[in-house]
């Protein structure tokens, strides 16, 4: 498995030269969030569509 240190460093490698520093620092976050969510997944720590609209709507779904 990579470290976050190596996944960092190719996510970077492969964007374009002229990328700034917000470029950057948001496919880092885009990233770990992605990553945050898959191991949610695998984990077993997800919920049913049903209840993502009871949780947002309230008793107005």
């Amino acid at each position: 498995m990579q470290t976050a240190k190596q996944a960092a460093q190719q996510l970077i490698e492969r964007m374009p030269d002229q990328a700034s520093w917000d470029d950057i620092m948001y496919e880092l976050y885009v990233k770990q969030k992605l990553e945050e969510g898959l191991k949610a997944v695998a984990d077993g720590r997800t919920g049913s569509h049903e209840e993502a609209k009871r949780r947002l709507l309230g008793n107005a779904g």
